[in-house]
């Protein structure tokens, strides 16, 4: 996965390759992922699995997405659109059109009033 990531930098030539920092949540955390990432010069900013009634050690990671925020939407789209949630597209046209149409929906309401 991380072999086909492109960063957009908005200057000219080749993309980016590699990210400076990798950022992911509790299920991502092993110390081979840590040390490959390590190795191709990616700092992992993975958030450690607690044991239950022992405090983490170290700087707390700031999340750039509150995960509920994530899980709200995938539930928005569970309620109506579950042709979005399972992904049946096989074309990603398709899928991004559809998904356009489910946020519109959802979001025109709110928006006008």
């Amino acid at each position: 996965m991380l072999a086909q990531i492109r960063l957009a930098t908005g200057k000219r030539g080749n993309p980016k390759r590699r990210p400076k920092v990798l950022t992911a949540d509790k299920g991502y955390d092993a110390r081979w992922l840590r040390k490959k990432l390590r190795t191709k010069g990616i700092r992992p900013q993975i958030k450690k699995r607690q044991i239950r009634g022992k405090k983490p050690k170290g700087r707390p990671i700031k999340e750039t997405v509150p995960r509920y925020q994530q899980e709200r939407s995938f539930s928005w789209f569970q309620r109506k659109y579950r042709r979005l949630v399972v992904r049946w597209e096989r074309l990603k046209v398709c899928f991004d059109a559809f998904l356009l149409l489910a946020t519109s929906y959802i979001w025109f309401p709110k928006l006008v009033g």
